[in-house]
């Protein structure tokens, strides 16, 4: 057993093709928040603190779509949300629909320490931040050019857009161009195990391109997109109602604790096989410092880390995948 970190920027379509100057950037926040776990984890940081420093950092990196980079509605706002969840005490928080905080999983931590729920979502969440003294800002901080561009091309093909490559439209998959050859996509995320099998699990975004106001996904629901209990901690990223439908992540979860499956075995066939392919993708660790990150997708932004000294950061498929 020994301390075990994954983290996540998404999964889609993502082309192989992805020009240096789109993928270069990720990589290294991958990196740089893969740095900023382990450190705090060789320095004896709380799983859940570990978890939460590393997603505020994704939040903050323009690349990701959490945050500073998330993605428009179909009003040209953000609604963002992110939960977050401790497994050893099986608490947990979430909000959704936030238009001015910095750090949306911070906020989630606070309703899971600081009221008697679970969520809080859209004006009790932000009067709640502002009440908590977390740092917010005007609305317009998250509104970039290049968000702009994504939504203009969106709107224009009358789409809600999924990922790199594909949109839906009347629940059919088809083609659509894209700002600067790609696009910011799912969510971010953090799990965590520390070298006594205490686990936590942490997830933030900004949802889809021209999602209609008031649409929530799979990231503030817990047992879809986040969740973490004493056997281990998941947070999964990719097309949010395709999780929500899935219960993905309480799946990984169930499949170990009634089945007995590992957390390899668990994880690879909620991806595989319990889900659409093309939909989903997860980071997992166990409460043996096991580490997991299927996807059935074309790719999946990752990271990864232990103990014993391996390390990963990948995008697309690798022999372990």
């Amino acid at each position: 057993m020994g301390w075990a970190i994954a983290l996540h920027g998404s999964a889609g379509d993502i082309p192989l093709s992805l020009p240096p100057e789109r993928r270069q950037p990720r990589e290294e926040a991958l990196r740089r928040c893969l740095q900023i776990g382990v450190e705090a984890l060789k320095a004896k940081v709380p799983p859940l603190d570990v978890a939460e420093r590393v997603v505020r950092e994704l939040e903050n990196a323009p690349q990701f779509n959490a945050g500073r980079g998330s993605v428009l509605t179909s009003e040209g706002t953000v609604e963002m949300e992110a939960s977050i969840m401790d497994g050893a005490a099986m608490r947990c928080g979430a909000v959704s629909g936030l238009t001015t905080v910095v750090n949306a999983v911070s906020l989630a931590r606070l309703v899971m320490e600081k009221t008697p729920h679970v969520y809080l979502a859209f004006r009790g969440a932000e009067e709640f931040a502002r009440q908590q003294g977390v740092e917010i800002v005007d609305a317009s901080h998250f509104i970039t050019e290049e968000n702009i561009d994504r939504l203009k091309q969106a709107k224009e093909a009358n789409r809600v857009q999924l990922d790199y490559s594909q949109a839906i439209q009347n629940d059919t998959k088809k083609e659509m161009p894209l700002a600067n050859g790609d696009s910011q996509i799912g969510t971010v995320g953090c799990v965590v195990v520390d070298g006594h099998g205490n686990l936590a699990s942490a997830t933030s975004t900004g949802g889809l391109v021209n999602k209609m106001v008031g649409r929530i996904g799979d990231t503030p629901i817990i047992g879809a997109g986040t969740y973490a209990d004493a056997r281990c901690a998941v947070s999964a990223t990719g097309k949010g109602e395709a999780i929500i439908r899935g219960t993905v992540a309480r799946d990984v979860a169930a499949l170990m604790e009634f089945k007995g499956l590992s957390l390899k075995e668990a994880a690879t066939c909620v991806v595989h096989e319990r889900t659409p392919k093309g939909t989903v993708g997860l980071i997992a660790v166990s409460s043996k410092g096991e580490v997991a990150m299927p996807f059935n997708t074309t790719g999946m932004f990752r990271a990864c880390a232990t103990e014993d000294g391996y390390s990963e950061i990948a995008i697309w498929p690798s022999s372990k995948n």
